[in-house]
């Protein structure tokens, strides 16, 4: 039946005004969400309607509003019998505890993920394979050979997302038709039209292999700092260990973070709502309003031509620190207002790369950006000037805010200073040479992330001790929720196949530190993956519900820097597989909740990303030979090409950080950082007083007061600045709070579809300028003062606010 319009001409200050600071929410929907956020008990008081939760014998007052049916969402599945009638997906901002028997109980998800299924699709298909292979070896090369460039360019997977569409199409006509017997299966190399299911398993296999091989970087910097030649067999073997380790760990997680309802994955969102979006209408037209299709086609187009602005004509767009241009040699003025290393004061960029450096705003839950901004005002925006104005542990001779290490001298710290030609620390020359420091917000951004350990681990103790235990108990038969019925449908993947997973990784992992003098012992092994197994389940949590995924690599470099004194190279390895296979974890689970919500058959699913990922390993470690083989000074800083390799040389200087120097030096008692480790206490009890604050006052904002958010979201600082963070959150709380709040139903209808078009613009934007007018010939340089304004400023230059007069600091250090 067609709903009727509603008149939503209403002013702002009415609307405001229906808000009930005291909504009426049963005692059991307030049990049953009190540790979800993203579950909103608010309700106007005025001309509500009643909802019976017959299931409950209970009611709840609901908002009366109704929608035109052009905006309910249809079905990308071609098969008319999956969709009965069912109800409008836009009647709720969250459903009744009746209605979840028909759909999610999340918005967000009812948005993006239709709620109903058409298990005769075909999905274990050539074209399937094909395509995702084809992608992912590309995706992978191409990701890599360009990582160790500056400036760099990465194909993000929602460019692989896009192509795969008209390549499915197109090999849904070449392809003939004619069906095969082997082994008593019947298959077809076209077996009907390309479909949503195949088109979302290419996609998770490009997921798999987006981000790199994270082993490489070990291989790189033992050939470029260590001296070392590691043969290729350990190089495969280390690789494959690390990046599978963690698919095991994803079996056992799955239970609890996969299959809940409450475990929304914004992430997995957005994937969801662009696959739906382009196989939905593919060849069709829209009549009544502009279509989601046409839409994303504007935005992506719009957002690639527009990146050529801030990208290319007039970097000063990108890079908006109008204050610094106006003084550009007022060192105060370049501290607190510059976008390179300063504190970034102000919200200006026009530059999408920029504003979702942290991730598309379009996808944080607004409650999780609030968090986070909140406290980055307060420790960025706050203690930091005020650490660095007083001159605090001598960062004043610094920049305030650079990731990298500084000597005595205010330049950065030279660790082949103090290393022997066989890559051992050593200590007279470390004496000889200088003490390290570190800028202000390095050290308050070590002190965050000591903080979100601890707080992980009693916030989730806190908030889900009771979900962990009743949800390891259940099956997915169990599961209330629409998809986790529709996906019980499906075999299951059995749990002998992760543990043949994780039992051959470990062997892999044994036999190349064995076979290779990596000063790592198969017991660190051992209590690097411990370290990192632990921190699954709390981890997970946090990523599935606020889309943060706080960072484990600064823990494993500290226990690294106890376990293997005086060991870089092992601390490389320590660190590798003491976040990785956690973080890999992570990647799977989110890769398995689009899985889910697309009701892909979960062997499907394991299999396109244990041969994605094993895939993208041989690439990886293939494309880093070639080019240590072909191109000339590979990874020295005067590389004609650019090949300067970044991200290894600040690899390698953390290790001889945490792997030389070690933490003993820099932060145990009576060493120039101790304070830093007192972040560990305060994370550990930040989340006790807004628990119970919550718990006394369930309705109010406590509950929304998340500390492991707080501290994991300044991950990224330094090199993020303060512009990153403030544009960020602005237009997150815009389109994640106003425009949800008040124009629900064109955030529900756009929200997601503008958040992938514009990083595929971005994406695009990228890839055209560096291939057209970067890399060609060296380069088409515009040398205008739009470009230029911004470099020449102290911020740029990294000018700090005192300069030493030969050296500063003790004079004596051990």
């Amino acid at each position: 039946m067609e709903a009727k319009a509603v008149n939503l001409a209403i002013t702002l200050p009415q609307l405001l005004r229906r808000r009930n600071s005291s909504p009426d929410v049963p005692e059991d929907v307030l049990t049953e969400h009190f540790n979800d956020p993203n579950w909103d008990f608010s309700t106007p008081s005025a001309s509500a309607s009643t909802t019976s939760f017959d299931d409950k014998g209970q009611t709840c007052s609901w908002p009366d509003t109704s929608y035109r049916s052009s905006d309910i969402e249809t079905s990308s599945y071609t098969s008319s019998s999956a969709s009965p009638t069912r109800p409008s997906k836009l009647d709720l901002r969250e459903a009744t505890l009746h209605n979840v028997n028909e759909d999610s109980p999340y918005a967000e998800v009812r948005a993006a993920v239709p709620n109903y299924d058409d298990p005769s699709m075909p999905v274990n298909t050539f074209r399937t394979w094909f395509l995702g292979i084809t992608l992912s070896v590309i995706l992978s090369g191409l990701n890599h050979f360009f990582t160790s460039r500056w400036p760099s360019v990465a194909i993000s997977a929602l460019i692989a997302q896009l192509v795969a569409l008209p390549a499915g199409k197109f090999l849904e006509w070449a392809l003939p038709t004619t069906k095969f017997k082997t082994l008593g299966f019947t298959w077809s190399l076209n077996p009907g039209p390309f479909n949503v299911k195949e088109h979302t398993v290419i996609t998770v296999m490009a997921n798999a292999v987006y981000s790199d091989t994270y082993a490489t970087t070990i291989f790189s910097a033992q050939r470029v700092f260590y001296n070392q030649n590691p043969p290729v067999g350990y190089q495969l073997l280390l690789s494959l260990s690390s990046q599978m380790i963690g698919y095991a760990w994803a079996g056992i997680a799955r239970q609890l973070l996969i299959w809940p309802a409450s475990m929304i994955w914004p992430s997995s969102l957005v994937s969801c709502a662009l696959l739906n979006t382009l196989n939905r209408n593919w060849g069709k037209k829209e009549t009544k309003h502009i279509s989601r299709e046409k839409f994303f086609l504007l935005v992506a187009v719009g957002g690639t031509l527009w990146y050529f602005v801030p990208g290319y004509l007039f970097t000063g767009l990108s890079v908006f620190s109008w204050a610094c241009w106006i003084a550009p040699q007022n060192q105060t003025v370049n501290t607190l207002f510059g976008y390179n290393t300063g504190l970034g004061l102000g919200f200006l960029t026009f530059d999408w790369s920029m504003i979702s450096w942290l991730g598309s705003p379009l996808v944080s839950p607004w409650w999780t950006e609030v968090n986070i901004f909140a406290t980055f005002v307060i420790i960025y925006w706050v203690i930091a000037p005020i650490m660095y104005f007083k001159n605090a542990l001598f960062t004043a001779y610094l920049p305030v805010s650079a990731s990298t290490a500084f000597d005595n001298t205010g330049l950065p710290y030279n660790i082949s200073a103090i290393i022997t030609p066989e890559g051992l620390f050593d200590e007279d020359l470390y004496k000889a040479y200088s003490p390290l420091y570190m800028s202000v917000t390095l050290q308050l951004a070590y002190g965050t992330q000591f903080a979100v350990i601890t707080a992980v681990v009693v916030h989730t103790f806190l908030w889900y001790r009771y979900d962990i235990m009743r949800q390891f108990r259940r099956s997915i038969k169990d599961e209330q929720d629409v998809h986790a019925r529709m996906m019980s449908a499906y075999k299951e993947v059995p749990t002998w196949w992760y543990g043949a997973i994780f039992v051959v990784a470990f062997v892999f992992g044994v036999v190349a530190i064995e076979i290779f003098p990596t000063q790592f012992p198969v017991w660190a092994l051992i209590l690097a993956l411990a370290i990192g197994f632990v921190f699954v389940i709390p981890i997970g949590i946090i990523r599935a519900v606020t889309n943060q995924l706080p960072a484990l690599n600064v823990l494993a470099e500290v226990v690294a820097g106890y376990a293997l004194p005086g060991r870089p190279v092992g601390a490389m390895v320590f660190k590798t597989f003491g976040f990785v296979p956690t973080y890999q974890t992570m990647f799977f689970l989110n890769d398995l909740k689009i899985g889910h919500y697309q009701k892909i058959p979960p062997r499907v699913m394991f299999m396109a990303q244990v041969v994605a990922s094993t895939l993208a390993v041989f690439v990886c470690v293939g494309v880093q030979e070639w080019q240590f083989s072909n191109i000339a000074d590979f990874c020295m800083p005067d590389q004609k090409d650019g090949f300067i390799c970044n991200d290894i040389s600040t690899f390698a200087t953390a290790a001889i950080i945490w792997g030389g120097i070690g933490p003993r030096r820099l932060f145990s008692p009576g060493a120039m950082y101790n304070w830093v480790l007192y972040f560990f206490l305060i994370g550990a009890l930040l989340p006790i007083p807004f628990y119970f604050l919550a718990r006394r006052y369930p309705t109010s904002f406590w509950r929304y007061v998340n500390i492991p958010v707080c501290f994991a979201g300044l991950a990224q600082l330094p090199p993020a600045t303060g512009i990153n963070y403030s544009s960020w959150a602005m237009v997150g709380c815009f389109f994640q709070w106003f425009i949800r709040r008040y124009h629900f139903r064109w955030w529900l209808r756009f929200n997601y579809i503008l958040s992938a078009g514009l990083d595929i613009g971005v994406s695009v934007g990228m890839v055209l300028v560096f291939f057209i007018l970067q890399y060609p010939k060296g380069g088409f340089n515009l040398n205008w003062w739009g470009n230029t304004v911004w470099q020449t400023t102290f911020d740029a230059m990294g000018t700090p606010r005192l300069f030493p007069n030969g050296t500063f600091g003790p004079t004596e250090w051990a």
